[in-house]
């Protein structure tokens, strides 16, 4: 066992299913996850998430790909469920799956009345990184919250620094989250805080009040599984 064997790790799962049968079966296991039934070694917080259709910023669900977020006192505790007959079910019917390994750096708010991300390692600007941002919109500003959603979304693509991002959520419209992975500290930085439908969306979160709970963690990836997340041009600086 290593000396930081009994850190907290954040273990996020997609999964891309190909085919009708295939969806369908991925569709029953989001509204029924396994995990409602098992209680795995060392897991402290889970969610079962779907991802927007398009860019994954969209109010329509994308049926094809579902997303597995798992918080674990420990990497060999996440590696053993990874490896179990609950991911395996998840895995069944999948064309490409990507799991990526993270240890967080800061995490303020909350996600279901909890902060479920323990701060255990310094931030290393040079490294990858990876943001969540997640919140609960008020039923009566969704409107008014998906308004600005398309200007953001199409100002990430194709960012400089952006290596992968995600819409997911627990419901469409009202539960929604921001997966995404940069290659280092000063990229992320810079989208959030330099480019202008950002900022806006950021100046309207402030004025507007528009979410009843919030949530912005940042990890370091530093190690990623699977086919359906893989960078080779961020393999050594893992």
């Amino acid at each position: 066992m290593g000396v930081f064997d009994m850190e907290p790790v954040v273990l996020i799962g997609f999964f891309q299913y190909p085919d009708l049968p295939a969806k369908w079966k991925a569709f029953q296991l989001m509204g029924r996850p396994p995990l409602l039934k098992n209680n795995p070694q060392g897991l402290q917080f889970w969610k079962m998430l779907g991802v927007g259709g398009g860019n994954g910023f969209s109010v329509m669900p994308d049926f094809s790909m579902y997303c597995l977020l798992t918080v674990f006192e420990s990497e060999s505790s996440a590696e053993l469920f990874a490896r179990s007959s609950i991911v395996s079910q998840h895995l069944e019917g999948s064309s490409s799956y990507g799991f990526v390994y993270m240890h967080t750096i800061a995490s303020h708010g909350n996600w279901s009345g909890q902060n479920p991300f323990v701060s255990s390692r310094e931030m290393e600007e040079k490294r990858p990184l990876a943001v969540i941002t997640r919140a609960a919109i008020k039923p009566s500003l969704a409107w008014k919250f998906w308004r600005y959603v398309p200007s953001v979304s199409s100002s990430m693509e194709a960012y400089p620094g952006k290596i992968f991002s995600k819409g997911v959520g627990e419901w469409p419209i009202f539960m929604q989250a921001t997966f995404s992975i940069w290659t280092d500290f000063e990229s992320m930085k810079a989208y959030a805080y330099k480019n202008s439908a950002h900022r806006e969306m950021i100046h309207k979160t402030r004025t507007l009040g528009w979410y009843s709970e919030e949530l912005f963690a940042r990890f370091h990836p530093y190690r990623m599984e699977g086919s359906l997340l893989h960078f080779p041009s961020l393999s050594h600086l893992f």
